[in-house]
Order: C-alpha cells, then structure tokens, then sequence
C-alpha cells in the first residue's frame, strides 16, 4: 500500500552509544562504579528520563555490629536523580534482612505494608529512604541491576503486539511480564522468571520499562545501553513503513508563527491552569512533539493517556487538546479547561475507594496545539519543562508502539491506583511548604546594575522565576550566569533591551509570556543620572533622562498591564529621592523621577480594578555596585557637594541621613519584595523611602 503524500518519516529514535570510560572508571571502588555508571545511565536521555529509573550493586561490607562481612545492598534512595546524584544518594540496606522479608509477605493486597519495613533493613544507619522498587533489585541474583525507562523499550512495553516484537528482537535472552503495579511482588514474579531461564539478561515489564543485570558494573552498563540501542535500531527500521501517527493531518505553521502563538496563548493557559495554585509554563514546538500533534491520529492516541507510570505522574493520564481553528476565541479555551476538570473530577469519582487520598488540582498539566506544538503547566519551571519531556517520552513510545502494533494505554483503574497511590501521596505531603513567590515571575528591568541584580537575586531566594533586562550584554551575562549558577538556569533568564525602544519592549514582554507564561512582578529599574546647571542641561540631556526614567517606566507598565489584567500583579517602580526632594544641578533626574512617581500613581488607579498594583520605593545614594555611581555621575555630585569624588563621597552621604548609615542594594531588594509579595495585599498608590532617613524626602 502506498504511504499517503502527506506522510513524513518518523523522526528516528536515537540509539545510545556507550560513554564509559575505563580511565575514569579505574581505581573506584564497587560503590563509586555505581555511582559512575548510575550518572552515566541518568544523563542520557535516550536511557531514561528525568529522575526515572533505578540502579543498585550488592557490595561485600563490615557489619558495624558483628564485625563479619555481609552483603549490603545499594540502590538508588527514592526520589533521586541517576543523572546528578551522589553517593549519598543511594540507600543502603542488608541483602539477607531484605529476602527474609519474603516471610513477612501477605499477598498483593498488602503490598503497601512492605514499603514500611525495607527502613527497618537500613544498614549502616543510612537515612535515605529506599524505593519502591528496591525488592526488585534485591531478589535479582546479580551483583549488578539497571532498572531504566528507555522510549524504544517502553514501545515494545506499551504495544499490543510487544511481547512478539521482543522476542524477534532478543531471542530468549529477554523476558516479558504482563503489568503489573511495582512493589514487592513484582519482584518475586521477575526472581522466578529468572529461576525458569538463568540464562536471561533482561526482562520487559509491560507499560513499565526494562529491568537488565549484569556481573559487573560495566558489564551491566554495557548490556543495558545493548539491549535498549537493538530496540531503537528495530523500531528505526519499522518507521520506514509506516508514516508517523498516520501521516500529516495539518502542517505546522512556519517557526515565527508558532512562537508568536506561544506568546499570546500560554499566558491565557496559565490563567485558566491557575485557579487552584498558581502556575508556570512551558512551550516546545520540538519535531516529535510537531509530529504528534500535527498528525492523523493525535485524538485517538492523546485520549488512550500515557502507559508508563513515570510518565502520567508528571503529565497527568491525558492531556488537553485544542481545536486550532478555535484558539482565537478565549470563551472556547476558558470552556476547554472547565471540560478538563470535569473530566478530572469524574474520573477521581469513579475510581476513588474509601482509602484514596484527596482529589488533587484537576487542570491539564499538557496542552497540545495541533500546527504549534505543545504548552504545560506546573508550580515550578522546573517541573514544567520536566513534565513536557516526560511527554515528548510518552509521543516517542506511541509512535514505536503503533509500528509495531497498536498503542496500548493504561488501564483507567490502574493509572488511578498509581496517581492517587497513598505512598505517593505522602511523598508530595512530605514536599517543603511553598516560598512567598513560588509559582510568580519577575520581570528586572537595569536587570544587570546593583539594584536591579540584588531583586532578582532576593525574588529567586523567595522561589520566583526571573527575567533579567538590561542593555549591556556582556554585563547581563555575566549576572544571570551567576544567577542561574545558584538558582538554576530554569529559573533565570536574561534579555538585551533598550528599554526606550517601544519594539524591544513589546519583544521583552513576549518574550517573558513564551519563557514562562506572563509577568506578576514588574520592577521598572533601568535608570541613568546627569548633573547639570539648568544652563548647562541640553535638550538632548532632558530628553535622555525622560526617555530612561519616564517613557521607559510607561512602556514596560503599559506591556506589563497587558499580562497581568487576567490575574492581577504587581508592578514597583525604583525612584528616589530626588522625586520627592528638590536638589541643586540635577534637574533633568529630578524631575524625571517626580513624572515617574506621578506615573505610578495614576497607574495605581488604573491597575486597582484588575488586582493590579503599582507602589514606588525612593532608594537614596545607592553608591556599591551601581552602574550609574561608577560613571560621571559620582564626580558631578560630589562636585556639586564640594567634596572629593573617593570614599569622601560615600562618607558625605551616609552622614548626611538620620541613621548615618549607608544604604546597599540588598536594602531596596528588601523593600520591593514588600511590594512584589503578599505582605503588601493591601498597598497600592504608596511609596516606601529606603534613604537611612531624609527629612526633606519625607512623603507627608
């Protein structure tokens, strides 16, 4: 039969190579090799995906109590990442106390049970909590065990003709067994099917992964990295044959499309994903994900949910599926997320029994666009961006698993057993208690100066994420690298803007709203400073100083009214003193700071019915670290003051206040979280002087 004209080849699967090296591996002990080869499984993604598998070693160790040697069992601790984790990492346990368990075990019905005893098997007093798949490792007669979720193997695992695809593959050197929920007898029913074939170097878990062993260390690194790349290869050749999700339905739109849709969409997503917990979002228009979606049979597959437990804990079983020609109509999106919930809440209902724990938040976590791409939603960036490439693992396994067969999804009472699992209900009760910010993003403008840095730096301690604006470039990286260095680059981003420059402003905005999904926080900082006789002030120095300090302020609140109007945010502008205090050869500033601070008052007006609020803090003689006091502003005021421009400058201010003390970045930061937090509900139209006290700065 011929391939329809409007089909693709399926983008092809990768197939890992081996990055072991035998001169970094030489010298470690047994647990560092499992550390080494643990890393080295993590980080690549054709392996497994974020934070998803495990791998464990049984490893010959002194008893600390009878000082005779025994088998301790290290395995991946619950909750870790292969990629980044260290030793610590990994929970160690007495072999011989866990496979005396078995004694203890009453049957799938108390499968829950077992998980309390494995801390009571801890050796070594080793605090971090084993997995849920520990038995698993423990039963397995090898010194060596990978447990991953590679995509061309879960396509095996997900397909209705899987089970006969493994065994062209692997001969009997692979095992198969039909799903089943992980825990303890799991691992027995994988221990016997190793009993009937020693011979076994694997075996496939359906709608779960792959589970290999192996005598050594490198020799389990080597099988496991053999077995999934033979899956990708014959998956790879099966694509040839059959067009991706059958065929194209509709073609993607052009990438400067795509991207402005992201801009304008993802911020009305966010609001309507936001009811119950504020969220951040995530776009990719990755070439998987533009095949899925743009393809015939994205409904009927995108409705079947995900298979992999792995994957749906992240993304939720099913995601939600836009009509593109529909998108314009923000009544059609707000009706699609209230049809999600409902579908959430029913599907809660009918599974639910008296032991389940509450329902969780019903929106979509994944939202497909077909022509577009894909859109999610979670509390933090991190879990965002993670959550879209468990999903683009789960379009992987739905494209191999239909080459080969017909996509199998999980069982609705299953996926439920394992979303709503009390075990991992208690894990998310054990999550820290949120930050002040979590879930709001920022946007800095003078992002790279002392003050604008120092904000981002306090509004990423309090869990926001952070959009770093400023003009110099080069300065601009070097802040936000040192930024992402603490915080994480999902939190952080930079953006090169005039921000006098109407178009870079807009493209800042949209920017912010495609990056994370909109702005709660503005904090309108950029600024410049020129001191001048009247006489001596051109018109091109007024100018300049408006165009930063006032026409700047009014283009970025103006972009940022735009975002916030659905949810409301805040929005602090940086001023002055001198916006309150007359002061000699600087009327130019002055009187550019005063419009702005009359600016933020009539926006505070305008803002209050859409929850909007808009405050001023007066910052006074802001000298460490500031862009502004390094050039020829600091001689001109100290010229204006008659006094040396050295540490006499700074001396001359800090006397100057009531307090006689020197005000620093970190003190304005400390005041516009104030306004950018909750602890300021109630403010708006208000400005907060951080000047150590000026008496002619006084606001009443």
């Amino acid at each position: 039969m011929d391939r329809p004209s409007s089909a693709r080849a399926a983008t092809p699967l990768v197939v890992p190579a081996s990055r072991w090296s035998h001169q970094a591996a030489a010298g470690l002990s047994e647990a560092e090799l499992l550390r080494y080869r643990s890393n080295l499984l993590g980080v690549d993604l054709a392996v497994t995906n974020f934070g998803g598998g495990n791998t464990s070693a049984k490893i010959s160790a002194s008893d600390p109590l009878s000082a005779s040697q025994t088998q301790v069992l290290w395995v991946k601790g619950s909750g870790g990442d292969l990629a980044s984790m260290s030793l610590d990492g990994f929970a160690t346990l007495y072999l011989d106390k866990l496979l005396a368990l078995e004694a203890r075990y009453r049957g799938r019905p108390h499968e829950d049970e077992m998980v309390a005893l494995l801390s009571h098997c801890a050796f070594g007093l080793n605090p971090r909590a084993a997995s849920i798949d520990t038995p698993l490792h423990a039963f397995i007669p090898a010194a060596h065990v990978d447990h991953v979720h590679p995509d061309a193997l879960i396509a095996l695992a997900a397909s209705s003709d899987g089970e006969r695809a493994t065994k062209e593959i692997f001969g009997s050197d692979v095992g198969w067994l039909a799903w089943q929920r992980p825990g303890f007898d799991l691992a027995l029913k994988i221990r016997n099917a190793i009993g009937q074939n020693p011979k076994l170097r694997g075996i496939v878990l359906a709608g779960h992964g792959i589970i290999s062993w192996a005598r050594t260390s490198e020799d389990c690194y080597t099988n496991t990295l053999d077995l999934i790349s033979r899956g990708a290869k014959y998956l790879n050749a099966r694509f040839a044959d059959h067009p991706a999700f059958g065929g194209e339905a509709l073609p993607p739109l052009p990438p400067e499309q795509r991207t402005a849709q992201a801009a304008r969409l993802l911020p009305i997503l966010r609001a309507l994903g936001s009811d119950e917990t504020l969220k951040i979002g995530h776009f990719t228009d990755a070439p998987e994900i533009l095949e899925f979606v743009c393809g015939n049979d994205v409904r009927r597959l995108s409705a079947l949910g995900t298979s992999c437990p792995d994957h749906f804990l992240r993304t939720k079983m099913r995601p939600l599926l836009l009509d593109p020609a529909r998108i314009a109509d923000e009544r059609y999106l707000a009706n699609a997320f209230v049809a999600y919930r409902a579908d959430h809440i029913a599907y809660y209902e009918r599974c639910r029994d008296e032991g389940s724990p509450p329902m969780r938040d019903p929106n979509p976590v994944v939202v497909l666009l077909p022509q577009v791409g894909m859109f999610t939603l979670a509390k933090d960036k991190a879990s965002t961006r993670i959550a879209a490439e468990f999903y683009a693992n789960a379009v992987n396994v739905m494209r191999g698993a239909e080459a080969i067969g017909s996509y199998v999804g999980l069982a609705e009472k299953e996926a439920f057993a394992i979303e709503y699992w009390q075990l991992e209900d208690a894990k998310l009760r054990r999550m820290p208690k949120a930050k002040a910010l979590e879930g709001r993003i920022a946007l800095i403008t003078g992002g790279a100066g002392g003050i604008g840095s120092a904000c981002a730096e306090r509004f990423l301690r309090e869990g926001a994420c952070v959009i770093v604006a400023d003009r110099d470039a080069a300065r601009l990286e070097q802040v936000e690298s040192a930024l992402a260095a603490t915080h994480t680059a999902d939190r952080v981003r930079g953006f090169v803007a005039d921000v006098t420059d109407e178009r870079a402003v807009r493209n800042m905005f949209a920017f912010a709203a495609r990056e994370y999904g909109g702005i709660d926080i503005l904090v309108a900082n950029a600024g410049i400073a020129s001191s001048a006789s009247v006489t001596e002030t051109t018109h091109e120095i007024w100018r300049r100083n408006y165009a930063v300090l006032t026409d700047a302020y009014f283009l970025a609140s103006r972009s940022a009214f735009e975002l916030m109007k659905r949810r409301g945010g805040s929005i602090v502008f940086i001023g002055s003193k001198n916006a309150l205090a007359a002061t000699p050869n600087a009327s130019a500033y002055a009187s550019a700071k005063a419009a702005a601070l009359h600016l933020a008052r009539c926006l505070a007006l305008e803002g209050a019915p859409f929850g909007i609020r808009v405050n001023a803090v007066n910052p006074d003689a802001v000298i460490r670290g500031s862009q502004i006091w390094s050039g020829p502003w600091r001689h001109e005021r100290a010229k204006s003051h008659g006094i040396d421009s050295g540490k006499e400058l700074e001396e001359f201010y800090r006397g100057r206040s009531l307090l006689k003390r020197e005000v620093l970045p970190e003190d304005v930061a400390e005041a516009v979280l104030f306004f950018a937090s909750d602890l300021s509900a109630k403010s708006t139209g208000n400005i907060l002087n951080v000047d150590a006290g000026n008496a002619q700065a006084f606001t009443r």
